[in-house]
């Protein structure tokens, strides 16, 4: 899918070629070129102002679940992180125990169904790659 300013490259690079066609005057010339740089600049404004606002409506949402759902992922995984803490103290003391328990998370993450395992990570792998992509792209289009 072309994005906008895309559109505005290859309109601008036909528009060129026309006009080192049609103006051999190289004032008239360098008026269209002009005109024609404008309107990229006024497409790759339109383009940021478009993206900043979809961030700042996400992020105003009154909705709580919308503003928090990216670090939504990352306190879970922090959860689970922090979880192994009192499994530690608990294991030095009571190894059994320790054992018992992990045993009884394990199998209630096995209780979890393959697919939807396979659902999250491919929604949540396209949307890091997603995201990837799209803070690149401005990097490479500079080059």
């Amino acid at each position: 899918m072309a994005s906008i300013p895309d559109a505005v490259d290859a309109v601008s690079s036909l528009l060129k070629d026309g006009i080192d066609k049609i103006w051999p005057d190289p004032t008239d010339k360098v008026k269209i070129e002009c005109m024609l740089m404008q309107a990229k600049a006024d497409a790759a404004v339109s383009t940021m102002k478009q993206e900043m606002s979809i961030a700042l409506a996400e992020a105003q949402s009154s909705d709580k679940y919308t503003s928090r759902a990216r670090p939504g992922f990352l306190y879970t995984m922090y959860i689970l992180i922090l979880w192994g803490i009192p499994f530690s103290i608990i294991a030095a003391f009571k190894p059994e125990l320790a054992v018992s328990m992990a045993k009884g998370f394990q199998a209630w993450l096995a209780a979890v169904p393959d697919m939807l395992w396979q659902v999250f990570g491919w929604c949540f792998g396209a949307y890091a790659g997603g995201r990837s992509i799209e803070k690149i792209m401005p990097l490479v289009a500079k080059k």
